[in-house]
């Protein structure tokens, strides 16, 4: 009889051959995410499985069926999940999955199999999933021969891949069980023995890693129970992915820093490390545009600082607040903390928060179309941060210089000095290029890119605004993606690209109005309803500057507030048929306001729109008037871009 046998072995396992007369081997693949997802819902069955869990069941396998299965049932088993008619969901946070016991004794006993290798895997999965042939020979208690052999022995038994050379390799466990299997069957006590050796020989031999990874010791030391050692190393971890943008792992690392600080005496040096730590996870909090917690972060920092008497955290904490303030658009009382911290900030003496007090107090400024006092605050902040201060973030998002030089050129925007603007930004922006920090870089992007905006200057603005919106999303920036992405769609609507502008500036203001920062949705507003208008959808555009006007009068942003009654001015001319009255009330109240704020440039477009107005209506005495003035002050600030539009009306004007 003609037998076809159909097998599956493992490596370690040698089985007859010779009793198969022609043998065809396979090497069969790991599955695919989306291959484990359909198994995962063959062992489920009909219900959902949560998208959490199925990660991890993704993660700790490897795609082996086998794992997969009796992980999944683990899960199910395990009374991690609630269970609903047509689904599963998680009672908690995604769980750390333990080894289904099913695996467990079979992979131990695997391991035991391995002899004297056993000892190598359990030292190298407390090294991590990878680890370094130098790194486990500092630690291992073995020669050097032991160990290549016991190596040699984990890659033939298939329990971890080498890469490189045997002295210059690094090993991998195949599978995250294993790793998990082996590190599970050490003592808790030698666990920690291994990992304080390893922590301390990392810090020893390996600086480099030290310096670069320190989350790898703080990871160890942590498991180790030493928790100060551990302390450091996190907050150099959080710091350094705070360098990088990196915001969410900032978090991580600053929370597990707050964690080990709780198991250290209380002294006034770990209070001053609990301020610190909390003002970090504002910062980290603040890039995200995760409001939620930093409230009570500096409230509790607050309560801290103040039972140290130290005017010069209370200064920066009156300052992060105003900062906080602003962003609820609570301007008054961001500016009464803004004075309060440059109080402080006096009393200690210290330069720093002296000059980010300036910045925070600028800010609100500019929110309310104050753009003088703005320019006030932001020079001193320049002025004071010279040097190699400038190079400096302080433990901010954004460098504070770069930041205040942005908005320099944006307040001298609004006023129409743009040359002097101009070089405050290009300043910033060259400041930005050094240091290669990609938020610092963006926000000096967006204020050149906004300065050229308001000049006109659609070749130079596009570039810089759509770097910047770039930035924004590489880097993991939601935060200050509003405002980069509204001055951008407003540059494509002036160049009529309202196709692109507006799905950009639907997600900005949905972003801002989800974030409930009052400044950001204003600027969405007005922006989207721009082009909404360009595009015909008037009655879309009307609800949308109305929205604007209502959130500029409720938050006292006086200067938005003339952009959106110009707006509404804009959105009543163009109506069939056009609405003259009220188009010209609302460019005459407009004007009122950007003349009594010095918006130079925001004068001449409201000129230019009543001169269009006068024309229509056949009132040319004054149309000639208002169009003569608007040509006049394009001419004086070089705005260029509008003048062809004004001459052609005031042409055909006269020849009426």
């Amino acid at each position: 009889m003609r037998l076809c046998l159909v097998l599956t072995a493992r490596p370690e396992f040698h089985p007859p051959w010779t009793m198969v007369a022609h043998l065809t081997a396979f090497t069969l693949r790991r599955l695919a995410p989306a291959e484990v997802g359909r198994l995962v819902t063959h062992v489920v069955g009909d219900k959902a499985f949560p998208l959490a869990a199925l990660q991890e069941v993704v993660r700790k396998t490897d795609g082996v069926p086998l794992f997969v299965e009796e992980l999944t049932k683990t899960v199910l088993e395990s009374g991690l999940l609630e269970e609903h008619e047509d689904r599963y969901a998680l009672q908690g946070p995604r769980p750390p999955l333990a080894i289904p016991a099913t695996l467990h004794d079979a992979l131990l006993a695997r391991l035991d199999r391995l002899a004297a290798a056993k000892v190598v895997a359990q030292l190298g999965a407390t090294i991590g999933r990878t680890f370094a042939y130098d790194v486990v020979q500092a630690v291992a208690p073995l020669d050097a021969a032991t160990l290549q052999g016991a190596l040699a022995q984990l890659v033939e038994a298939e329990v971890v891949a080498q890469r490189g050379l045997p002295l210059q390799a690094t090993y991998t466990f195949k599978h995250a069980l294993i790793q998990d299997a082996a590190y599970q069957s050490l003592l808790r006590s030698t666990r920690q023995q291994y990992h304080q050796r390893i922590a301390q020989v990392l810090a020893e031999r390996f600086p480099e890693t030290a310096e670069t990874q320190p989350e790898v010791l703080a990871q160890h030391y942590t498991a180790a129970g030493l928790h100060a050692q551990a302390l450091s190393y996190w907050q150099r971890a959080g710091q350094l992915a705070l360098e990088r943008s990196a915001h969410r792992e900032a978090v991580g690392c600053f929370e597990r820093a707050l964690s080990a600080l709780q198991h250290l005496p209380e002294t006034r040096d770990t209070r001053e490390q609990a301020i610190d730590l909390r003002l970090a996870l504002r910062t980290a909090f603040q890039a995200l545009g995760d409001f939620g917690r930093i409230l009570v972060l500096l409230r509790e920092a607050e309560t801290l600082a103040e039972t140290l008497d130290d005017p010069y955290r209370l200064a920066q904490l009156s300052g992060f607040l105003s900062n906080y303030l602003y962003q609820t658009g609570a301007y008054d009382q961001a500016i009464a903390a803004a004075q309060r911290a440059l109080v402080l900030a006096t009393a200690s003496g210290e330069i720093v928060p002296h000059a980010l007090a300036n910045r925070f107090l600028g800010t609100a400024y500019y929110a309310q179309g104050d753009y003088h006092r703005a320019i006030a605050c932001f020079e001193q902040t320049v002025a004071s941060l010279d040097g190699a201060r400038r190079h400096d973030r302080f433990g901010l998002p954004i460098l504070p210089a770069v930041a205040s030089l942005a908005q320099l050129a944006m307040c001298y925007a609004e006023l129409g000095i743009f040359a002097e603007g101009i070089a405050l930004g290009a300043e910033g922006l060259r400041i930005a290029e050094a240091v290669a920090h990609p938020g610092s870089l963006m926000y000096a992007l967006w204020g050149l890119g906004l300065l050229a905006l308001r000049h006109g200057d659609l070749p130079r603005a596009l570039p810089l605004l759509e770097r910047a919106v770039g930035i924004c999303q590489d880097a993991d920036l939601p935060f200050y993606f509003p405002r980069a992405a509204a001055a951008l769609g407003e540059a494509y609507t002036l160049v009529g690209r309202v196709a692109d502008a507006v799905p950009l500036l639907t997600q900005a203001t949905e972003q801002a109005t989800a974030m409930a920062v009052a400044y950001f949705e204003t600027l969405c507003r007005l922006a989207l309803g721009e082009s909404q208008m360009l595009a015909g959808c008037q009655g879309e555009a009307h609800t949308l500057a109305g929205r604007a006007l209502v959130l500029t009068r409720e938050h006292q942003e006086r200067g938005n507030q003339a952009y959106a009654l110009r707006l509404l001015g804009d959105i009543a001319a163009r109506r069939e048929p056009a609405d003259i009255a009220q188009a010209e009330v609302h460019y005459r109240q407009a004007l009122t306001l950007a003349t009594e704020l010095g918006m130079r440039p925001l004068q001449a477009h409201c000129h230019r729109s009543l001169g269009t107005l006068y024309s229509q209506a056949g009132r040319d005495a004054l149309a000639r008037a208002a169009l003569s003035t608007a040509i006049e002050m394009y001419r004086a600030m070089d705005m260029t871009f509008w003048l062809p539009t004004a001459e052609a009306v005031l042409a055909q004007v006269e020849r009426q």
